[in-house]
């Protein structure tokens, strides 16, 4: 499996959606008055998304593994602002629960991959 580009990328494009739909959490509703935590959650979705392109354009496999690491742990600080914003009733259950969802989702995936890069030997393209 090789990707020119990181918009290729599963993982890239979930952690897009989940950025986007963080946002569209955070335009409206109570959690507006709450700048810092909106800004927290806002920079750690678009975390995911920023590190995954990032290692990416690296072109090294090690670095990518790295940033890919970074980018798991962002979507597991999304996934516990989450709770936050559901304990300050920013968000409804509901929409809690597809947040842990699409969070949870996506930290397996993007383990997988890293599983994938490991075990695959490709070393990437600055080394050719």
């Amino acid at each position: 499996m090789t990707f020119s580009h990181f918009e290729d990328i599963q993982i890239w494009q979930k952690a897009r959606d989940l950025s986007k739909h963080v946002f569209e959490l955070t335009a409206e509703g109570n959690v507006t008055k709450d700048y810092r935590f909106c800004d927290q959650i806002r920079a750690s979705s678009g975390s995911v998304m920023d590190n995954i392109a990032e290692g990416f354009e690296r072109e090294g496999n090690k670095e990518f593994i790295q940033f890919l690491y970074i980018a798991k742990g962002s979507c597991g600080e999304t996934r516990s602002q989450s709770y936050r914003a559901f304990d300050n009733n920013y968000i409804n259950e509901q929409q809690l629960n597809q947040l842990i969802e699409k969070t949870k989702n996506l930290s397996i995936d993007i383990a997988n991959f890293i599983k994938y890069l490991k075990n695959s030997g490709i070393r990437g393209n600055k080394y050719k």
